[in-house]
């Protein structure tokens, strides 16, 4: 297929993910905050995914699916993913946040027992093996990771995948240059360090920040995705930034054999040139890479 042909040094990428997080919906959709439509901010997410004729190997949703923990809630955005899930031809990655109600969570997108057990999982995705990990502190707004799960999560990688890991989970264990966001921050980073230090983690997966950011943990490649439901303004200084309906966002994650890309894809539909049409693609990869080269790479 023309859509498969690589120009450059790089194969395909191995697999494909789409990262999404922090849609924070209330039940009867309630505006959030008062000015939220979390919604409409969600389907307008899940149309943007959709145009971009990807078919992933996985969703990954990186917490506070919900602002409250309401079981209406959940079975709205369970309503709205699924059968766009179904679509797409790709597995659904549910991870909890501090927003989130481990019981109403495990029952409503899960069909599991509504306990106070962590909301974990490990996806095999062609031998890209995927681990959500909850980092949610039942009643508080930090995250952590307790002795029990690291201990289950250091059983998991003992063992090697073919394609290596990726971990998911809310609380990213990275700083954040707004004051405010220290004491929300994730909890024993040394130990969580300590158990994925010389296995075969590639990337970390996160939200909670509301805007995208990136870092590397332990040496490992972190990335952030932005909310769904609403942003951070980061124009303004780090003390005054507060929320704005706007920026929203999602990343495509391209896994190759030596690297992973995170990209960052707006949300919206502005207008864009077809410069590069399906037919000027067909013609391109008609030629040999000299021609190429000289029909395009040279600057005019």
């Amino acid at each position: 297929m023309v859509s498969s042909v690589s120009f450059g040094q790089h194969p395909p990428a191995r697999r494909v993910i789409v990262h999404l997080s922090d849609t924070h919906l209330l039940a009867g959709n309630r505006p959030l905050g008062g000015r939220y439509d979390t919604g409409a901010n969600l389907t307008a997410t899940l149309r943007a995914i959709e145009r971009t004729g990807v078919r992933p190997d996985a969703i990954v949703f990186t917490g506070d699916l919900t602002d409250l923990g309401e079981p209406e809630a959940y079975a709205a955005l369970r309503a709205e993913v699924e059968p766009f899930a179904e679509r797409l031809g790709a597995p659904l990655v549910w991870v909890a946040g501090n927003h989130d109600e481990r019981p109403a969570l495990r029952a409503g997108l899960l069909d599991a027992a509504p306990t106070q057990d962590p909301v974990t999982s490990v996806h095999d995705l062609g031998g890209l093996r995927l681990i959500a990990l909850d980092s949610t502190v039942p009643g508080w707004h930090h995250g952590d990771l307790d002795a029990d799960q690291l201990a289950w999560l250091r059983g998991i990688l003992a063992s090697p995948a073919p394609l290596g890991t990726i971990l998911a989970l809310h609380h990213p264990p990275l700083p954040s240059h707004i004051p405010f966001f220290d004491i929300l921050e994730l909890r024993h980073q040394r130990e969580f360090a300590d158990v994925i230090a010389g296995t075969d983690v590639r990337a970390i997966l996160a939200g909670h920040l509301h805007y995208s950011t990136a870092g590397t943990f332990a040496g490992v490649p972190v990335s952030v995705a932005a909310a769904t439901c609403y942003t951070m303004n980061l124009q303004r200084r780090p003390a005054e930034v507060n929320g704005m309906d706007a920026g929203q966002s999602f990343h495509l994650v391209h896994v190759y054999d030596d690297t992973i890309t995170h990209a960052v894809v707006p949300v919206g539909d502005a207008e864009t040139a077809d410069f590069f049409t399906p037919e000027w693609l067909a013609a391109m990869a008609a030629l040999t890479p000299q021609q190429r080269l000289e029909a395009f790479s040279r600057k005019r």
